[in-house]
Formats: structure tokens, sequence, C-alpha cells
């Protein structure tokens, strides 16, 4: 019996997922809520771009919560603790890439009630936050006695997200340095990221103290071209977050995310360097361990706009983890309460 799956939200990741869920051969697509009108009622194969698929897109929460579904996929732009919940609620397993991938008491409370209501579970799954910034560290230091750091790193040029009203709004590129500082982004970044510090921190046993973020902007010095548009000198085209654990005065665990429009014309000088874009993990101890990790960003600025696979491995994570996550106990479940995740045999290779 396949596992019947909702997806929620059509977005890039949401579009991504919903092709996932189409080659996964434990899946079945029963669902899908929009948040446009304008895409209510339509066949969903319409709105990703493939042949009809027999599932009409709703815009209703209500329709979402009658259906008859083992999980839904949650992806939209912004979390809803309410949604999520209400979800959990109806008896709907929720895998999802932005948040509860190992929430403290008190950010997880109403959803684990939620959850042990409807005896469904919760799992927070992804790339950063999420595999790379946790699931990985945690997964290498096992090759190392006495680990004194750990360190996930991103670099990724961010003229291949084909999202203009995310990049200029929410991230802030393209405006003056003080706005971006002062926006939403380190806000809504700190939640996730603040959980795979923590994750690390306690997997590991340090005696940490509190987790410290800040953040960093580079403007252009010269224009850019990028999905918002030229970038004009003085406005921001770069964009640096972190987020540390630190034991006294050693930082312990490290997190970093380096976004930048292109690694020329900027002011500082950031660039990617002779590696190029991709993500760094790190452990120290004995041995240390340095891993980078490539194919999660296109080759080019053009592929990325055609198909960005960063966005693609994090939809293919949330997927692949629907199976464990539908098996698992009620409640909040983070990567080590599941068993090992893995992919699956492509369609005409699978036995």
């Amino acid at each position: 019996m396949s596992l019947r799956v909702v997806q929620w939200a059509t977005g890039s990741v949401g579009t991504a997922a919903i092709k996932g869920v189409l080659e996964h051969p434990e899946l079945e697509l029963v669902g899908c809520w929009v948040h446009s009108e304008t895409k209510a009622g339509r066949d969903v194969g319409d709105i990703i771009g493939t042949s009809p698929l027999g599932v009409t897109a709703t815009s209703s929460i209500d329709e979402v919560l009658r259906l008859d579904a083992d999980a839904v996929i949650y992806a939209p732009l912004l979390p809803s603790v309410e949604e999520v919940a209400a979800l959990l609620r109806s008896g709907k397993n929720v895998v999802s890439p932005l948040g509860w991938f190992y929430p403290s008491e008190k950010e997880g409370a109403p959803l684990e009630v939620a959850a042990q209501a409807g005896n469904a579970t919760l799992h927070g799954a992804g790339i950063g936050p999420g595999a790379a910034t946790e699931l990985f560290p945690l997964l290498l230091s096992v090759m190392s006695t006495g680990v004194t750091f750990v360190r996930a790193e991103e670099f990724s040029d961010l003229r291949t997200y084909g999202a203009p009203d995310v990049l200029r709004h929410v991230m802030g590129f393209g405006g003056t340095p003080d706005s971006a500082l002062t926006g939403p982004m380190q806000k809504l970044l700190d939640g996730g990221f603040t959980q795979s510090v923590r994750l690390c921190v306690d997997q590991l046993g340090f005696a940490a103290g509190p987790i410290r973020s800040a953040q960093e902007v580079a403007v252009a010095t010269a224009p850019i071209d990028s999905p918002i548009g030229a970038i004009q000198p003085g406005q921001v085209a770069g964009r640096r977050f972190h987020w540390e654990a630190l034991v006294g005065d050693a930082v312990v665990v490290r997190i970093t995310v380096n976004w930048l429009m292109g690694s020329e014309n900027l002011d500082p000088p950031w660039s990617f360097g002779p590696a190029g874009e991709r993500y760094e993990i790190e452990v120290r101890g004995n041995p240390d361990t340095f891993v980078t990790v490539k194919g999660w960003q296109p080759e080019s600025v053009e592929a990325g706009l055609r198909s960005n696979p960063g966005i693609v491995a994090t939809a293919a994570h949330c997927v692949n983890a629907v199976p464990a996550t539908c098996a698992a106990p009620a409640g909040i479940q983070s990567f080590f309460d599941l068993p090992l995740i893995t992919g699956r045999a492509a369609p005409g290779l699978a036995r």
C-alpha cells in the first residue's frame, strides 16, 4: 500500500517535492494545497508543468484536513504553527523544511500536543538547516574521538535563485545595508539554524552556553545583473550569517551561510575562492575530517534559474523522509529519533 501524500504549497520546493513523490515507489500524491486562487481548481500537473495527474489543487485548508492522507509535505514561504498543528490534529504526519528540526520544549510544546492528539509525527528535513548543518557533521563525527569543533558552511550564488520578491523584500538584496541588517532575515533564519547548533551541541556533549548569531553585508561596487534586476553600487549584494556555540571563549560549533550575488564587484571583496560554490563540513578531533560537497549548486546562473539543485535536494530529503516519519511514534522526531533514511532507486531500475 502506498502512503498517501499531500503537498502543501507549489513554490520551487513544493514543485520539486511533487515530482519527487511521483518518482518514489512508496508514495502517492492525493492532494495539494495552493496559496493562489489562480491555481485552485487546476490539475496539479498543469501547475508544475507535467501531464495531468488527476489531482486537483485547492486553497481550502478544510478540504486538506478532510482528505484521507498519511502525510503532508509542508513547504510554504513562511511557516504557520497553527496550520501545522491543525494538520497534526487531523491525523496527518508532517515533514517540513521550514523548522522543527530540534525545537526546544517551549518551541515544540503546542505542536507536540497537537501531534499526540492526532497520533501523528512532525519531522524537519532539508539541507540548511537540515542535513548539511547538523546531520552530516554529526555523522562524520563518528570517525573522531575528542571532538573540539564542528563547522558547516554554505557558499552559494543567489543569482541562481529565481524568486525576485523573496530576494528583495525578505532577504534584503538590492536594498540599503541598514534595511538589510534590520530586516526580517536574521530572525527568520535564527529559529532553524539555532536548532541545528543546539542539536550538534547536545549530541556531542559540549558544555556550551547560549548560542550567538551575527550577520554581515557586502555591497556592490559596480552594477550586478541579478533576478531582481541590476543591483547598483552601494546596494546589498552579499549576505553572511553566523551561528556559534561556545565553551568559555572557544567556539565549538559554527554554522555559516554565505549568499552572494556572484563573486565580483563586492565590498568587502568576498568570493567563493578557487573551490567555487559548495558546502563545507569540518570536524576537528582525532583525526580531523574535512568534506566538500558539490552538486547542490547549479553549474551556471542560467541552469539554476531553470532548476536549482539545492532546491531539488531540499525537496528530495523531505520526500525520502515521509515513510520513516509515518512509521515513527507520535510527536516531534529529529534525525536521531528516526532510522537512517536513504533515497530510492529510479523508476525502471528498482526491483
